[in-house]
């Protein structure tokens, strides 16, 4: 499974460090390495930097949802509610989100953000999506 062609990363996701890959296919994982572009507080992660990952990771998944379906459909994010559960270390951090429900004009997305194990989350969000037709 890959992300539909559509999707690609803008140009912040970039700058941040972070990158797609595939998982099985689930929605693509969104990876962000740590370094000086995603520092905080010396040693650990900016919270910011956490939060933009956990939006491209709820965009990601989208995307590839709608994609697999053959929907064209614009996204434009209504609400996006975080959750800080524990400190990001020194290490990569991955986002993988997943689509609740998609129906004709709104889309719900869970985005939980890990580092060394899925099972021990460091960020989760919730994600509202306006869906619209593409503009021609």
């Amino acid at each position: 499974m890959s992300v539909p062609p559509p999707f690609g990363l803008p140009p912040f996701a970039l700058a941040m460090g972070m990158a797609l890959s595939d998982s099985d296919g689930e929605a693509p994982v969104v990876t962000m390495q740590f370094g000086p572009h995603s520092e905080g507080r010396p040693g650990f992660l900016h919270g910011g930097a956490i939060g933009g990952l956990l939006e491209m990771a709820g965009f990601a998944a989208l995307a590839t949802h709608l994609g697999q379906r053959g929907i064209e459909q614009r996204m434009k994010p209504i609400n996006i509610s975080i959750e800080y559960l524990r400190a990001g270390l020194p290490h990569p951090l991955h986002a993988m989100g997943q689509v609740l429900r998609a129906g004709r004009r709104v889309a719900n997305v869970r985005v939980e953000a890990w580092q060394t194990d899925r099972a021990t989350p460091i960020a989760s969000c919730w994600m509202n999506f306006h869906l619209s037709a593409p503009k021609s």
